[in-house]
């Protein structure tokens, strides 16, 4: 099968091996983890946490997948994919993979096209990690924060950042000489329609790079625009609670979204790809 897990784990207390046995994760030092029912493994100790449920909640979960499953992004999932598998077999890692949708769309590019990949996941939100790990238990699902990726040193050829938060040390140490990160960030234009309803006053977006120059080399970058409609308020509250702006709108702001029924938007993104700089 071209689709298999990345087994390079290692503890996340002790950052010794992890070996997988009777279904539980377990190191040389007696640290053990078992791997749930819906597949995936809690690499996040609780001294490790900043807060008794961190990440994404699960109404929030709940509505990102309902939102994306209808397929209005899937013109990101498509290029996304194309930039991962431009480069063939390879071993992927997804640093904030919330429930799963780009990572799924990727794995099923690459069964489409025969391309041989090793994949794991993370996310630090527990709710997250469980909607995607119930959909395919063929990837590595793991509960745990890119302050601190439970994986061997030069162990991936390509780490995903979507819309998520790099940390650019533990990043640096996961990827194999050569490897590759490549990150998904808004663009200036990304929800502007959305923003003008729930704000008061829109904040120009910076295009400045999300990673350290000095470390990173830019290879290749492609702005994706491309226009959805909403046609009814369910999906825009889903769209709007999926998002960071559900907590930074006002009441007024969450209250005008409540109001329409039907929303022209646009979405626009950067999809950039660095390497270590030499």
């Amino acid at each position: 099968m071209p689709i298999t897990k990345i087994f390079a784990l290692r503890c996340p207390i002790e950052q010794s091996p992890l070996q997988l046995v009777d279904g539980s994760w377990r190191c040389e030092n007696g640290h053990s983890y078992d791997v749930a029912k819906q597949g995936y493994v809690n690499l996040l100790p609780v001294q490790n946490k900043r807060s008794k449920d961190p990440g994404d909640s699960k109404a929030m979960v709940q509505a990102r997948r309902e939102f994306l499953e209808q397929g209005y992004y899937e013109p990101l999932a498509q290029v996304l994919a194309d930039t991962v598998l431009a480069q063939g077999e390879q071993a992927v890692l997804d640093a904030g993979c919330g429930e799963g949708y780009y990572l799924r769309y990727l794995v099923e590019q690459a069964e489409q096209k025969g391309t041989d990949l090793s994949v794991a996941a993370l996310d630090i939100s527990k709710w997250a990690v469980q909607a995607a790990a119930k959909r395919d238990k063929r990837l590595s699902w793991m509960v745990a924060s890119n302050n601190s990726i439970p994986l061997d040193d030069n162990s991936v050829d390509t780490l995903l950042c979507v819309f998520g938060f790099p940390v650019e040390a533990e990043f640096k140490r996961v990827l194999k000489p050569g490897g590759r990160l490549i990150m998904v960030d808004p663009a200036g234009d990304h929800l502007k329609e959305l923003k003008a309803i729930i704000y008061s006053e829109i904040k120009t977006k910076s295009d400045n790079l999300p990673v350290n120059s000095e470390y990173w080399s830019l290879a290749s970058e492609q702005r994706v625009t491309f226009k959805f409609e909403l046609n009814n308020n369910d999906t825009i509250k889903n769209l709007l609670t999926m998002t960071p702006h559900l907590y930074r709108s006002s009441a007024d702001g969450r209250e005008r979204a409540g109001a329409i029924s039907s929303l022209q938007l646009t979405a626009d993104v950067w999809v950039r790809v660095f390497t270590l700089s030499a």
